[in-house]
């Protein structure tokens, strides 16, 4: 059982002898990303401003849609962990990290600063390249958080936008630290839309979705941040990494992403705390009119 496991997810020739070609492969190409973006960034702010101008204030009933939409998200983000860290074993396994004309590098510095000239082939950028396919699966939250009225639907429409290009960016340019990028972020998928389904279909839980999600998606924030500054260290003080075109582009992405992240938690912060405020103030009233009484 595990090494049928380990050879679908690790062995098997087609991951194996994966090559990113943009003859060969479904949405490698630049015009491709931009055209599938541009559909997705217009579509989804069309919706916005109708339901915004039709003044419909109650949710759109979606039924099960969105818990199946997070089962779907969690399976497929298990998968993708679960086949890229067999795959990063396996190249670890099978080579000994000795780069060319240079000193003997351990493990951890290859995964944090790919060699300059590395092309985007193998085991590791077949789950990459699995992971920005899944990031078009990711975009339709955006729709169900718009026609649920969620808050802060535009940033979300433009974080969810950010991380397609963002992926497409780390096969494009062989981008240095995505296998720890990706480890995290699939790990962090698998157990907030894991958790997300599981209150979806009314299973008990302890409190809502909001604290798991919120966790999730601090340890996302936090990897990518040490994979920053691991990339940066190692390109500087050892020679150079592979992808520093791509990690300035990279870097203003994930301002965005942090940018959608801290606007949507601020605001619900600052509704939370304004309501629960108002709740003590009427508390405190109904006290004194007792008293009076």
């Amino acid at each position: 059982m595990i090494r049928d496991i380990n050879y679908w997810l690790s062995e098997h020739p087609a991951i194996v002898g994966f090559r990113w070609s943009h003859a060969k492969l479904f949405g490698s190409t630049w015009s491709f990303l931009i055209s599938a973006l541009s559909v997705y960034f217009f579509s989804a702010l069309a919706l916005y401003l109708i339901l915004s101008l039709s003044n419909r204030r109650r949710p759109i009933p979606l039924g099960p849609i969105p818990a199946i939409h997070s089962l779907l998200m969690a399976m497929v983000s298990g998968v993708i962990f679960l086949g890229i860290l067999l795959s990063t074993v396996a190249e670890i396994r099978d080579t000994r990290w000795a780069w060319r004309g240079r000193t003997r590098n351990t493990p951890i510095q290859w995964l944090l600063c790919f060699p300059p000239g590395t092309r985007p082939s193998g085991r590791v950028f077949f789950w990459s390249y699995a992971f920005y396919l899944s990031r078009f699966l990711h975009l339709s939250r955006a729709y169900l958080a718009i026609l649920r009225q969620r808050r802060a639907p535009v940033a979300r429409v433009f974080s969810h936008g950010a991380l397609v290009a963002m992926s497409f960016l780390w096969l494009e340019f062989s981008q240095s630290f995505q296998v720890l990028a990706i480890l995290s972020a699939t790990l962090a998928y698998a157990v907030g839309f894991g958790y997300r389904f599981w209150a979806g279909v009314g299973l008990p839980v302890a409190t809502g979705s909001a604290p798991v999600v919120l966790a999730c998606q601090c340890l996302m924030l936090f990897c990518n941040f040490f994979c920053h500054f691991g990339f940066i260290f190692m390109h500087f003080g050892k020679g150079g990494c592979s992808g520093i075109g791509a990690w300035i582009v990279n870097t203003m992405l994930n301002a965005i992403f942090l940018g959608a992240f801290l606007h949507f938690y601020g605001k619900r912060d600052y509704y939370y705390g304004s309501n629960r405020g108002r709740y003590l103030v009427l508390q405190n009233e109904i006290e004194e009119k007792k008293k009076i009484n």
